[in-house]
């Protein structure tokens, strides 16, 4: 392992004093460090999430989904093809029909066919349908090239389309009948941070008060849009968006109601499938367990098949769906270990030939490689390098299709739109945000798009951030080394993007190692304080230059808390997230 600095978070003078002092007191040191000061930063009530109101947009989205219901007119949902795009479609879906809509739909694209976004050819098969409006979910048509010519063609059909979206817009927007969007110039809506699920929670919840007060629908728990809080939470730490104080919020409600049992029959099977209990699920089980089986069916099949998980009232159906959904999600993790040691394999051969200093932006093509995992890949070889990563499969004959993940301080659809900028014809579309987007090109551009990709970052990135510094909290203290620790640092959360799980570090020696699983390391490590605690470093033979551990050496270590409740007992164990043996 390399050595990388670890970076400690401060806790700002001041703040400790005014968090509550009957926390646990490593909590305490945690939550100051990400700012929060008082107990009302700790209120994750639903009575503080940003009013329905103040998202604009949404009152022009209400009107026309009103006379479509006035008129008896049918609503298509079409969504996306990724964990966001399915809860957002199962979301509006669901409150439609409880609404009492006639017989509301839902269309995705097939990725390998139609690509991404709300393109004509998907509005086409939309038409056949026949939709009095149809309204999209959980991808880019306030961005992405598609969308305004998606939106264009509806319109030559007499249709009208209602955008949601989530993502900054670009130069020009689509002529829809409403957008609702939290991203929009001049929007005031105090949340930026919204996934696109989130939007589609707002604008159910916007319909059903508007019913409610005209006297259209009941005002009881039967159409109470809270009741769709757990996909909201699902959707929203998939997709990896900051978690701001509402998207807490949103996620904390969501969770408190998937462990009291209160969700869809299809993301309780997909958690059981995953061997996860209802009463202990934290944000971490939906992002790491439910989010990637539910993603599987978008990569390798058809996201219809996740959508009808979430959507099924039947408990038999659900367990049967999540059940091809863990399959899929298997099937991809073979697929994945494949492309990820070909793409450590290219990886080693630049190095070697840049002579040990890589291009700050990297791109990473093979002609076997599946469109629909690239962007694990990306990912995971972007955590290796510690620089923005593209990963490239074939798309159509003669086309290419990249998946972009990228590192703090650069946002890589900002840089593909600088490059498509210089470079006009570069490439034939793109989207994304700040840390991940995809884009098609021809593949005989590639060469030049490689080039201009690594210019673009080089301009743009801090040097410092090609070292892959460590966020830590600091060390634990002694006494801190217990299972108390690791259950107040779980119930503590939610944890995510932009409010992180506590992360520590500090030196340790070893007393004991070994393989398990063949390809995790089991250590039993002991604190300079004398205390002896568990530890593992999952996937840590995945690196072929890991160095072996043995007993009386001495390791520095970054890593979480976790709780080891096997056999019943609970037990610290640390997880590791970056180890390395000193001298």
């Amino acid at each position: 392992m390399t050595a990388r600095r670890i970076l400690r978070r401060s806790v700002a003078e001041g703040r400790l004093p005014e968090i509550a002092a009957s926390l646990h007191p490593v909590l305490r040191r945690v939550y100051a460090a990400r700012g929060l000061e008082d107990a009302q930063d700790l209120d994750l009530g639903l009575e503080r999430l940003l009013p329905v109101s103040s998202l604009g947009g949404v009152d022009a989205a209400v009107d026309l989904l009103l006379a479509c219901h006035r008129n008896a007119g049918k609503v298509l949902v079409i969504g996306d093809f990724d964990a966001d795009g399915a809860t957002s479609t199962a979301v509006v879906v669901r409150q439609l029909r409880r609404l009492g809509f006639s017989d509301p739909g839902f269309l995705v694209p097939d990725r390998f066919k139609f690509g991404y976004g709300l393109t004509p050819e998907i509005v086409r098969v939309a038409v056949q349908m026949q939709p009095s409006l149809i309204v999209t979910v959980g991808h880019v048509p306030t961005r992405v090239l598609a969308g305004p010519e998606g939106v264009a063609e509806a319109a030559r059909s007499g249709i009208p389309v209602l955008v949601t979206d989530h993502h900054l817009p670009g130069r020009s927007l689509p002529d829809a009948a409403a957008i609702v969007n939290p991203n929009l110039p001049g929007e005031r809506f105090a949340s930026k941070a919204l996934a696109g699920v989130g939007v589609a929670f707002y604008l159910v919840a916007a319909l059903t008060r508007r019913m409610r007060d005209m006297g259209t629908v009941p005002a009881g728990s039967e159409t109470n849009p809270a009741d769709l809080l757990d996909l909201v939470a699902l959707g929203t730490v998939a997709d990896v968006v900051p978690l701001d104080v509402n998207n807490r919020i949103l996620v904390a409600q969501g969770l408190r109601r998937i462990r009291a049992g209160r969700c869809a029959p299809g993301l309780r099977a997909l958690l059981e499938v995953a061997g996860r209990k209802l009463d202990g699920v934290i944000a971490q089980d939906l992002g790491f367990q439910a989010g990637p089986r539910l993603n599987a069916a978008g990569r390798l099949e058809d996201m219809a098949l996740g959508i009808e998980c979430l959507l099924t009232a039947s408990p038999v159906e659900a367990g049967e769906l999540a059940a091809r959904l863990s399959q899929l999600n298997s099937d991809r993790r073979q697929l994945e270990t494949r492309m990820q040691q070909e793409a450590l394999t290219k990886i080693d051969t630049l190095a070697a030939s840049f002579e040990g200093r890589m291009p700050a932006g990297l791109c990473l093509f093979d002609d076997g490689w599946h469109q629909g995992v690239i962007g694990l890949v990306a990912s995971r070889i972007k955590d290796r390098v510690h620089r923005p990563v593209i990963a490239f499969a074939p798309g159509e004959p003669g086309w290419v299709k990249g998946s972009a993940r990228s590192v703090a301080g650069i946002h890589v659809r900002d840089a593909l739109d600088a490059i498509a900028t210089r470079n006009p014809g570069l490439l034939e579309k793109f989207g994304g945000h700040a840390m991940a987007a995809g884009m098609t090109l021809r593949e005989s551009s590639l060469a030049e798009f490689e080039q201009e990709f690594a210019l673009e970052v080089e301009r743009r990135i801090d040097p410092d951030t090609l070292s892959g510094d460590l966020q830590s909290d600091g060390p634990l203290l002694p006494g801190e080394f217990n299972a108390d620790t690791a259950a107040a640092l779980r119930e503590g959360g939610p944890w995510g993007s932009g409010f992180p799980e506590p992360a520590f570090d500090g030196r340790f020696g070893v007393a004991g190692a070994r393989i398990v699983g063949d390809r995790h390391l089991k250590l039993r490590l002991k604190a300079p304080s004398g205390e002896i605690v568990d530890a593992i470093a999952f996937r840590y033979l995945d690196d072929g230059a890991a160095p072996a551990i043995t007993p009386q050496q001495s390791v520095e270590l970054v890593y979480r808390t976790s709780l080891d409740e096997y056999s019943g007992a609970r037990r610290l164990q640390l997880v590791s997230e970056w180890l390395r043996p000193l001298p």
